[in-house]
């Protein structure tokens, strides 16, 4: 699950630019650091 996630991520960040692909992991990351609290 996680290798096709990040597979898509790779994909989206040379098609559109790393940006989209940042942005997208600092919200998983604060998604799931609000869930643990």
């Amino acid at each position: 699950m996680w290798n096709n996630l990040l597979i898509a991520l790779e994909i989206m960040g040379k098609g559109m630019g790393g940006i989209f692909v940042v942005v997208l992991i600092i919200t998983v990351v604060v998604m799931l650091l609000s869930k643990l609290k």
